[in-house]
């Protein structure tokens, strides 16, 4: 196995809805929020995480090939494959050249050896400082407080009141992942077929009230155009 190439994915992602993705800050602030969005610590601007996308992205490949069921819950590793087979099994062995997974067990190494290291690696992405600079020109603040309750039933009164921080609608961030390529493979109809899902079920937390619709924009693969077949890609079953 020879390592080939290293591509570069690049692009923006545009919210087009208010995004949180947790900070796990367990300290309430006087006039601060009950649940903030997770900041860069020198720049105090919020970003996202690679780790957020890729999990996320990860999981929903895992749901639209279908092998949840076998992983119990768990993350798809090598442990998972002797369960497989067919047309699932060649796409699960690609799911884990892309994300990798624990050689726990009584493993095959000739396959371990076959399928390799971990091929993609996701950057955090920042806000694009354009996108900043005009919020910095209104004079309107990078993130908002959205207010939320639960509504007694038969009282038909708020309760539990509590706010919410996330990154506004219309913000976008700076997007960048890299590919390893070994032996000249080509992986990205599964990348793409993972960020269309992203597209379709969104980003971060409270997913179901709206939160974290996302878009990407600009795609390119080494420079080269993929946005336009990433908004051509229609989802097929996986199997």
């Amino acid at each position: 196995m020879q390592l080939t190439h290293i591509q570069k994915l690049t692009g923006q992602i545009e919210l087009l809805s208010g995004l949180h993705i947790g900070s796990g800050n367990t300290e309430i602030h006087i006039g601060g929020t009950d649940n903030p969005v997770i900041k860069n610590p020198i720049t105090q601007e919020p970003y996202i995480p690679g780790s957020s996308i890729k999990g996320k992205i990860r999981s929903l490949l895992e749901w639209h090939l279908g092998v949840v069921g076998h992983t119990d819950g768990q993350p798809l590793s090598f442990r998972h494959l002797k369960k497989l087979d067919g047309n699932v099994l060649d796409k699960a062995k690609a799911l884990i050249k892309l994300f990798g997974g624990a050689p726990d067990g009584e493993i095959d190494e000739a396959l371990v050896k076959a399928i390799g290291p971990t091929r993609l690696s996701f950057w955090d992405c920042s806000l694009d400082p354009q996108w900043v600079k005009e919020m910095d020109a209104k004079n309107l603040l990078l993130t908002e407080t959205k207010m939320e309750n639960m509504i007694d039933r038969i009282r038909g009164t708020a309760e539990h009141p509590r706010n919410t921080e996330r990154v506004p609608a219309s913000a976008q961030f700076d997007f960048k992942l890299t590919i390893r390529v070994h032996d000249h493979e080509d992986l990205t109809d599964t990348i793409l077929v993972g960020l269309k899902l992203l597209e379709l079920t969104g980003l971060g937390g409270s997913g179901s009230r709206g939160y974290g619709k996302i878009a990407f924009r600009g795609l390119q693969l080494d420079g080269k155009d993929i946005q336009t077949k990433l908004d051509q890609l229609i989802l097929q079953e996986a199997a």
